[in-house]
């Protein structure tokens, strides 16, 4: 393991699925940091850490739960005793999960802003904790469409992704001045992944001309803002395809 005297630092990807997750990771490792993704199920993590290391790069993948405060605590602390101080924190767990508002229960709907909203406040905390004293470090949360509006049929994920906007704007108003860049990336469109390939063949099909967006390029988007100065941050950034209504 890297002793913490000798690390460049962390990029800790909270949510480092098959797709975007895992693309970010990938990009923080090829600029030169120690890439940290972490999901629910560890063992899914083993291909990604497997080629991240294969191309070069530096990665511990570790299996948490980003909803249970004591494990996020446990994760910042082994992180910054045994990798490395944490230089950026991606927030990017998902949790779009459709269901009629008539429909709808109290048990999805609070998971649905546990995933959304809760783990993301216990993650950005246990970072800015870290950060702050050292008085530098990104945080970047992942949004989506439903950070913006509220469809038919998504109340609870847009009202989760609504909550985590909020976090991300007070936030940044609180820890700019302490030197931490906040961010809050709105994904306005399908991304590239099996389940668009799967469940949405026709918007898939577009992919060819450039109608979906690719998570490699919203890795490289979310480095660049790592790297702004501090001068010209961004706070909040949308990226969609050029097909995109919006």
């Amino acid at each position: 393991m890297t002793a913490i005297a000798d690390s460049p630092g962390v990029a800790v990807v909270i949510g480092a699925g098959d797709a975007t997750g895992g693309a970010v990771a990938e990009a923080f490792a090829r600029n030169g940091l120690i890439a940290v993704p972490v999901r629910r199920n560890g063992d899914q993590l083993a291909p990604l850490r497997d080629r991240i290391l294969a191309n070069g790069g530096q990665c511990v993948a570790i299996g948490a739960d980003a909803r249970d405060e004591a494990a996020m605590i446990a994760l910042f602390d082994r992180v910054e005793a045994e990798i490395g101080p944490v230089r950026v924190l991606v927030f990017n767990i998902g949790a779009n999960s459709p269901m009629g508002i008539l429909d709808e229960t109290v048990r999805r709907y609070t998971k649905i802003w546990e995933m959304c909203a809760l783990a993301g406040f216990i993650t950005a905390r246990e970072a800015a904790r870290r950060m702050v004293p050292r008085g530098q470090g990104t945080i970047i949360f992942t949004g989506a469409t439903a950070s913006l509006r509220g469809s038919a049929g998504f109340a609870g994920f847009s009202g989760g992704k609504f909550a985590l906007r909020s976090l991300a704007q007070a936030m940044a108003r609180e820890l700019g001045p302490k030197g931490i860049h906040v961010v809050h990336s709105i994904i306005d469109g399908a991304i590239d992944t099996d389940f668009i390939r799967s469940n949405f063949p026709d918007r898939y099909a577009t992919r060819s001309e450039d109608g979906i967006l690719d998570p490699h390029a919203i890795a490289a988007e979310y480095v660049r803002l790592h790297q702004q100065p501090r001068n010209a941050w961004t706070h909040e950034l949308d990226l969609r395809p050029w097909i995109e209504r919006w």
